[in-house]
């Protein structure tokens, strides 16, 4: 493990895996309705998902990042019960008895596995450099490690922003996110980037 850290080009390498392994969500589109000037007053979140636990983590992160930046909203699951969360008619009296504007539905769309080409490296033993022999004779003494196919799955996820009055989309972003590491990470980089690009278009705040 020592030998390995020593050598600058299996650490690039590692970097490398590291950075991609970490690139959690990425944004593929974003539009917003340039008629729709209003700022939401509340905002009732949807998470579509099969797992009820992670319906909740997802809400109660996407609720806790909104109120942060200034917008009051509702988990759905807290005033729907999980037999009510398909029925319009149920939602739309309870954004009306909230007093609700606006709805932020999300789900994921599909997923897709990417490959990618992770090269191999030289890995040199230390110290190739001390003395002249050592340098001059460092490219023979080099052992490679070598190249892989690495795989990744990505959930193609759809957010969605509606008014509440009359059913229109003013808001939509379709983004991409890795499916590894634990869920509530996933959950906690996705819901991040919605909500920071959502208060970069002036959709967040009073």
């Amino acid at each position: 493990m020592i030998r390995f850290l020593q050598n600058p080009f299996g650490l690039l390498a590692l970097v490398a895996v590291l950075v991609t392994a970490c690139a959690v969500t990425q944004l593929n589109a974003v539009w917003k309705d340039p008629s729709y000037q209003a700022r939401p007053h509340k905002i009732m979140v949807i998470g579509v998902a099969k797992n009820p636990v992670n319906r909740r983590i997802f809400e109660d992160e996407f609720v806790g990042q909104l109120n942060a930046h200034g917008t009051e909203a509702i988990a759905s699951y807290t005033v729907l019960p999980d037999r009510q969360r398909d029925d319009n008619a149920v939602i739309a009296a309870k954004l009306a008895e909230l007093g609700a504007d606006t709805v932020l539905i999300t789900r994921m769309v599909s997923k897709k596995k990417v490959q990618f080409y992770v090269p191999g490296t030289a890995y040199y033993p230390p110290p190739y450099y001390g003395t002249w022999p050592d340098y001059y004779g460092y490219g023979y003494q080099a052992m490679y490690t070598p190249g892989y196919i690495a795989e990744e799955e990505f959930a193609v996820i759809e957010t969605n922003l509606y008014e509440a009055r009359n059913d229109k989309l003013v808001w939509s972003a379709s983004s991409e996110t890795g499916l590894h590491g634990p869920d509530q990470k996933r959950i906690k980089s996705y819901i991040g980037i919605m909500v920071n690009t959502m208060a970069g278009q002036g959709l967040l705040g009073r």
